[in-house]
């Protein structure tokens, strides 16, 4: 049977990466059904404000050993609060699966940083090239990305979370529906639109997507018209959705998360239903 989910998020990276391996960062909701996307976040509750460190946070999270050296080789303001890092990645055993974050070494700093992988591992195969995007910030890693880190700037990387999935081959999968809930203050923060637009055209009927914007002022492009609603995600547009087959896939804020959370109880979503990733 194939179950239906729903995303929505602060970021869309692990729907693109997921539904066509080729592979976002801010508000959005995934409904999904079961068989297309079948583990990816943690269920969990927020029980303290405490800010923890990133590897503090992830310590129970299982990581590769090696450390692998990379150089910086692209630089991209994908908005003006996130920059797509390109990093030419020197160990050829360096692999990671979709879904996969990576614990980020800078020399001279400290702190160590987090951050998903937003480009495919066939980029990877391809050209020994991976990619981040990163939201900047006042935690050190991500503001030496913002303001110091330059072409050929040395780093190090590891990579954590592996999750076992199932490739469909023989095994009777079947690619269920996707619904992504996407929000962010103007289209301009609505990093990899043309993406997903992409995918929805890839998977008609299998992939759709709502962009919200909260605070937009300009005019919105005729590309993205038929697809953005002006306001927040709502309890009517959700309600719509809810079925025994259905999960939900949260991404974003903690004060977002827990939002969409209460949201999703009241209208009648179990618990354990709802899945959400813990990075703060």
């Amino acid at each position: 049977m194939a179950h239906a989910t729903i995303c929505v998020g602060f970021t869309v990276l692990q729907l693109l990466r997921r539904a066509s391996r080729i592979f976002p960062t801010h508000s959005a909701l995934v409904v999904l059904r079961h068989s297309a996307f079948c583990s990816c976040t943690a269920n969990g509750t927020i029980k303290s404000k405490r800010k923890m460190d990133h590897l503090e946070r992830t310590a129970n999270n299982f990581r590769q050993e090696v450390i692998s050296q990379a150089k910086v080789c692209g630089i991209t303001d994908e908005s003006e609060t996130v920059k797509r890092l390109r990093l030419a990645v020197a160990n050829k055993d360096f692999t990671f699966k979709a879904g996969q974050w990576v614990d980020f070494f800078i020399p001279g700093i400290s702190v160590v940083g987090g951050f998903s992988i937003c480009s495919s591992p066939g980029l990877l195969e391809r050209e020994g090239i991976l990619e981040l995007a990163v939201k900047h910030t006042v935690h050190p890693p991500a503001h030496w990305i913002h303001t110091e880190c330059t072409l050929d700037s040395e780093v190090a990387l590891r990579v954590g979370d592996l999750h076992g999935y199932q490739e469909g081959k023989g095994n009777g999968y079947r690619m269920g529906t996707v619904k992504l809930y996407y929000s962010a203050k103007n289209t301009s923060e609505l990093l990899f639109k043309k993406n997903i637009l992409g995918l929805m055209n890839a998977f008609p009927g299998k992939i759709t997507c709502h962009f919200h914007v909260t605070q937009q002022s300009s005019q919105i492009c005729k590309e993205l018209q038929p697809y953005v609603t002006e306001g927040r995600i709502s309890e009517k547009e959700l309600e719509e959705h809810v079925s025994k087959d259905t999960l939900w896939y949260i991404c974003g804020p903690p004060p977002m998360i827990e939002s969409i959370s209460k949201l999703l109880s009241n209208i009648g979503v179990p618990g354990n239903c709802v899945f959400f990733e813990k990075w703060w």
